[in-house]
């Protein structure tokens, strides 16, 4: 079952269920790939699907932080209820040993040694583990790994 077929069905469920949050976040979700399907004029295919639910996904983590340095706690409560949402919708995240093995292949691959070729690894890496990793926690991997 495609992303959007999901998501219909999902905001009917939401609907009948009168689930104000989870249907909220679903039609940003929605609208969030229908104006990316626009803007590249065409359907969007699941990798560029999962580029705009990545894309969600941090949003709503950086505001997230901003509201707990607010000490903002009702928002916070919310934000991460719609967190919860999106990230029923990504696929499967690597596990730490997974994800170091990669950072390693990746690495002898690129022939990297010193933080200069970060950016190397970096490029390398985040097509591999599009969505099932979050970025900011490979880059802190690789940095640590090229000491």
């Amino acid at each position: 079952m495609s992303l959007v077929d999901r998501l219909n069905q999902d905001m009917k469920q939401a609907m009948k269920a009168k689930d104000k949050v989870r249907l909220s976040v679903i039609r940003m979700i929605k609208t969030s790939l229908q104006n990316e399907s626009i803007k590249h004029g065409k359907e969007l295919s699941e990798d560029e699907a999962l580029t705009v639910l990545t894309r969600e996904l941090k949003q709503r983590k950086d505001s997230l932080q901003e509201f707990e340095r607010a000490g903002r706690q009702v928002i916070i409560d919310s934000v991460q209820e719609e967190i919860a949402i999106v990230n029923s919708y990504m696929p499967e995240q690597l596990s730490a040993d997974e994800l170091q093995t990669l950072i390693d292949e990746t690495i002898s691959e690129v022939g990297a040694k010193t933080k200069a070729d970060m950016g190397k690894v970096m490029k390398a890496i985040m097509p591999k583990v599009k969505g099932r990793a979050d970025g900011s926690q490979i880059s802190h991997l690789v940095q640590s790994q090229l000491n």
